[in-house]
């Protein structure tokens, strides 16, 4: 077959391809790359897999990231069992622990002499059971009503109240150089006053598990009146009081102890322990053997002293709960405050049940640090990463209003908790200034603010003295307590 004319473009085409085909024979490019193919050959080696290791080097992962309980074995025999005060003692004068030891019993004894004659107090059975006779002594359980609100501060509130002119000993509230401790190193967690008259005696706690017991009238004791115990491993979350029982002292931890400082017997004895955090503690006014606390995410425990059981276990919250308080008027009523965003009010009588109501829930936009009752009963305090400091009143808490505070502190992960004064007028609140602000529910705003040369550090948890009108200690984000004075 003829071959077909060719036209113009394929001649040219034809033509290029050969000439480069010339080019490329004449700088021997294809020797050169089989070359360097076969250098790089020579060059590869043999990967050898490495052996198996006969002891494989295992990664440490907490037991609670691989979801298996805590080996309670791990624990030292020294924290499974009760501690003897002096082997918990941290100083270096160990007659120390025994001048507080006599001092607590000292006051524990002048205290139990209030107790009338020929009357037997039962503790919780009394206050369940709505016993209140025979107390008259003012902070006891005669000034206690069962359902009625009646606050013991007789003073009437104006709707125009000045703070300042009525409370004239809030003016004059002061920090003096002698009043300003560093007891320990270590943030401190919560500060609880002995509640007596007297002497002012502070208990505190720190975010390592320490306690300290501070008497601020010493001027010659040893240690400079400061004593100071380890009786946990992780921070202190709660510290209880009872008048007439000084002589013995809970505390709770992070470690998931709950302890008794037993004076009389000179131990810390455990009460409870478990494997989850122990987030608050608190117990009924003037009940001696009941002890609630939250665990865990929103699990609220009652604890009966006396049998070494549980008594009661509820989830009230989707979070975890911060505080817990009982209205000083009528101890079957109960508040919660949780990180999940909502304070609530409970009747304890309610929540025997196993999905217990709320009498009433305040809802804030983030977490609640704190929800306290007043003096009175009558309302109860919030106080929010919100940026808002709630008010709860009403016969059946059925109002609410919100008054802004600045309650963010940045990277410095804090948590302001404001708490009501000796009556319905004030709450003390800290403020980044290293100020404590005193709001009127009244008015809707800060009224005034405590400020001193001699305040350390920014103060953030408070505890205001139950019989001594103007006593008001102040703990820091540092490691100072201060104490406030009229």
């Amino acid at each position: 077959m003829a071959s077909q004319k060719l036209t113009e473009y394929e001649r040219k085409r034809l033509e290029n391809i050969k000439r480069n085909a010339e080019m490329v024979a004449a700088l021997n490019i294809h020797s050169k790359a089989a070359t360097l193919s076969a250098a790089n050959k020579r060059q590869k080696t043999k990967q050898v897999k490495k052996p198996k290791m006969e002891n494989p080097i295992v990664t440490r992962r907490s037991p609670r990231i691989r979801v298996k309980p805590p080996d309670s074995k791990g624990l030292s025999d020294k924290f499974l069992k009760p501690i003897i005060m002096i082997d918990a003692f941290i100083g270096y004068e160990k007659e120390s622990n025994k001048l507080l030891v006599d001092t607590i019993l000292s006051i524990a004894e002048e205290t139990q002499a209030g107790f009338p004659e020929n009357e037997e107090f039962n503790g919780a059975k009394d206050v369940k059971d709505g016993n209140f006779s025979g107390f008259s002594e003012k902070g006891t359980l005669d000034s206690c009503k069962n359902e009625a609100f009646e606050s013991p501060v007789k003073e009437e509130f104006d709707e125009h109240l000045d703070t300042k002119k009525s409370d004239p000993w809030l003016k004059s509230m002061d920090l003096k150089p002698e009043n300003v401790a560093w007891p320990m190193p270590g943030r401190i967690m919560e500060v609880k006053f002995f509640p007596c008259t007297g002497i002012s005696m502070i208990a505190v706690g720190n975010k390592v598990g320490n306690i300290a017991f501070l008497n601020m009238d010493s001027e010659d004791e040893i240690d400079d009146g400061i004593y100071i115990y380890g009786p946990h491993t992780g921070g202190i979350s709660g510290i209880s009081i009872q008048r007439y029982s000084m002589s013995k002292i809970y505390s709770s931890g992070h470690d998931g102890f709950i302890r008794l400082m037993d004076a009389e017997k000179e131990v810390f004895d455990v009460v409870h322990y478990c494997d989850k955090t122990i987030h608050c503690l608190s117990q009924q006014p003037n009940d001696l053997w009941s002890l609630y606390f939250s665990e865990g995410r929103g699990v609220l425990i009652e604890w009966d002293v006396r049998t070494g059981k549980s008594s009661g276990n509820w989830m009230l919250h989707e979070d975890t709960i911060n505080t817990i308080s009982f209205n000083p008027q009528n101890p079957n009523i109960m508040a919660t405050s949780s990180t999940d965003g909502t304070a609530c009010i409970w009747d304890l009588r309610s929540t025997r049940s196993r999905k217990p109501k709320t009498m009433k829930t305040a809802s804030h936009g983030r977490a609640v640090n704190s929800a306290y009752f007043s003096p009175s009963g009558t309302s109860l305090a919030t106080t929010s990463l919100d940026n808002n400091v709630g008010i709860i009143s009403g016969f059946n808490y059925e109002d609410t209003s919100m008054i802004y505070h600045d309650n963010s502190t940045g990277t410095l992960n804090l948590s302001f908790r404001g708490i009501w004064g000796w009556d319905d007028s004030c709450i003390f609140i800290g403020n980044m200034r290293k100020g404590i602000n005193v709001i009127s529910p009244v008015q809707r705003t800060s009224v005034m603010t405590l400020q001193s040369p001699q305040l350390p550090a920014i103060p953030w948890r408070f505890d205001a003295h139950p019989y001594e009108v103007g006593m008001l200690a102040a703990a820091t984000n540092g490691s100072g307590v201060c104490l406030w004075t009229p």
